[in-house]
């Protein structure tokens, strides 16, 4: 994926090492520099994969997803197929929420939903003593259309989506990325040999804002696509 470097001009009243770059031509100059990068550390991406990973890496400033990111084959054209046949998008934290480009789910019939901070959920996984998570997976489950899941924080989440796939449960997708310490490893493992189509970053790291970055390359190449 080749990228040309926007104009940059130089402001000679601050210090040289500051670029200024136009507002609209910052996000373009971006990926320039994330390719540059990539050529430079001798990284090929393959080209159906490249712009989900390389928004992930503008998204934060880390190579390191070039090198973990896994897909399960055909991945992203079922995701497309099914967003393109109005199929909805579960999160499971606010944030992630906040930040998929709901305007252009919308124009294909698709919803975003995050059932963290329904108050049905907080008191079922009070009484039950599990997490909001888990429960808030339950509820989704529940939305009669296909379902992609965009998981950016819990664990948890990813634990009770295999649960509901082994009693029949069919998302279409699993977005598994997770950021933290306690079970992310493992959680991420599960879901990626529970047969369930994946995206998933191995190890460590993920994040809301990488469940979102990784839902919004797949909008943007849709809106291109139409």
């Amino acid at each position: 994926m080749l990228f040309s470097t926007p104009p940059i001009w130089y402001d000679t009243r601050m210090n040289e090492r500051v670029v200024h770059v136009a507002p609209a031509d910052i996000e373009k100059t971006s990926f320039s520099i994330i390719a540059q990068e990539l050529r430079e550390k001798h990284i090929s991406l393959p080209e159906e994969l490249a712009s989900v990973i390389m928004r992930v890496i503008h998204t934060t400033a880390d190579f390191d997803f070039a090198e973990t990111m896994r897909f399960s084959p055909h991945v992203l054209e079922i995701i497309k197929k099914a967003i393109q046949s109005g199929a909805d998008i579960i999160t499971d934290t606010n944030m992630a929420l906040s930040g998929i480009n709901k305007k252009t789910l919308a124009r294909f019939g698709g919803e975003a939903h995050c059932f963290m901070a329904d108050e049905t959920v907080a008191q079922e996984a009070k009484s039950r003593n599990v997490t909001r998570a888990a429960v808030s997976m339950e509820k989704a489950s529940e939305i009669q259309k296909p379902l992609i899941f965009a998981i950016g924080n819990a664990p948890t989440a990813l634990v009770e989506l295999c649960s509901l796939m082994e009693k029949g449960f069919k998302p279409v997708a699993v977005i598994g990325v997770p950021v933290g310490f306690v079970n992310v490893v493992a959680a991420k493992e599960m879901i990626m040999e529970s047969g369930v189509p994946y995206i998933v970053n191995e190890g460590r790291k993920g994040g809301s804002t990488v469940a979102a970055a990784i839902c919004n390359a797949i909008l943007y190449e849709l809106s291109r696509e139409r």
